[in-house]
């Protein structure tokens, strides 16, 4: 018998697209939610399975998977019968590859900045400056990130930055379904690509950034199709959003 155990965070957009793909195929797992600001990620039990003390983690039959976008090939992989996510022609499969490579250079990272100063700042500006240090430096790939953080976050240019990689982002997203003739990058089936940037909408919606793709017919038509989708709700379950947790982010909205 098949055994799925998924180690992920709520309201992280990387456990959000193997969450998505696992309730997509109907996949039974097992789940556990880690506290991040609690330091889950860092403790020596998780570390043995993910060295990289990020989420998600999904562990089948006691082999350890991670990074979000390898873990949704894996299971693509195992059950590419039930709704494959991968286009059959090489070609197609060639550009959906450039495309998760893109959204994992620009877009992924680039929301992470927003995300920050709007919502998780207020785990650390009343932290003492040697707790963040060792915190951060305990971090085994996010260490430069939270340095560079700080308690009192990006700063002006910092976030306008971000903002423009973001809307950069969008365009480029635009001008693919366009390419394509959507409704999806690559035409008329859902892809991994097209997993991949599903958080960062849901982020950018979220955080009330949903103005940067007003005049992107697409894009809407998108997020529509895949908030319609049938795993969409059980993937985010309650908690899953950053204004489920951070009140004030629905204050200044």
């Amino acid at each position: 018998m098949e055994e799925f155990e998924l180690y992920n965070a709520p309201q992280s957009i990387c456990s959000h697209k193997v969450r998505f793909a696992l309730n997509a195929k109907g996949i039974r797992f097992k789940e556990y939610k880690l506290d991040l600001f609690s330091g889950d990620q860092l403790k020596p039990e998780y570390l043995s399975i993910n060295p990289n003390g990020l989420v998600p983690t999904l562990v089948h039959n006691g082999f350890n998977i991670i990074d979000s976008l390898v873990i949704v090939q894996y299971l693509d992989e195992l059950f590419g019968d039930v709704e494959a996510f991968t286009p059959k022609e090489p070609i197609m499969r060639a550009r959906m590859r450039s495309l998760m490579a893109y959204i994992d250079e620009v877009p992924t990272p680039a929301v992470r900045i927003p995300s920050y100063n709007m919502a998780f700042l207020v785990h650390f500006k009343n932290m003492p400056e040697d707790e963040f240090q060792d915190m951060a430096n305990a971090k085994p790939l996010r260490r430069e990130f939270l340095l560079k953080f700080g308690r009192v976050g990006f700063s002006e240019n910092e976030f306008n930055e971000a903002l423009d990689r973001l809307a950069r982002s969008l365009k480029r997203m635009q001008e693919e379904i366009n390419f394509s003739k959507g409704p999806w990058f690559l035409g008329d089936a859902l892809s991994i690509a097209d997993i991949a940037m599903m958080p960062v909408l849901i982020r950018l919606e979220d955080l009330n950034l949903k103005y940067m793709w007003e005049d992107k017919p697409e894009i809407s038509r998108w997020l529509e199709l895949i908030k319609n989708h049938h795993a969409f709700q059980s993937t985010f379950y309650h908690g899953s959003l950053l204004t489920e947790q951070y009140p004030h982010l629905t204050e200044n909205n």
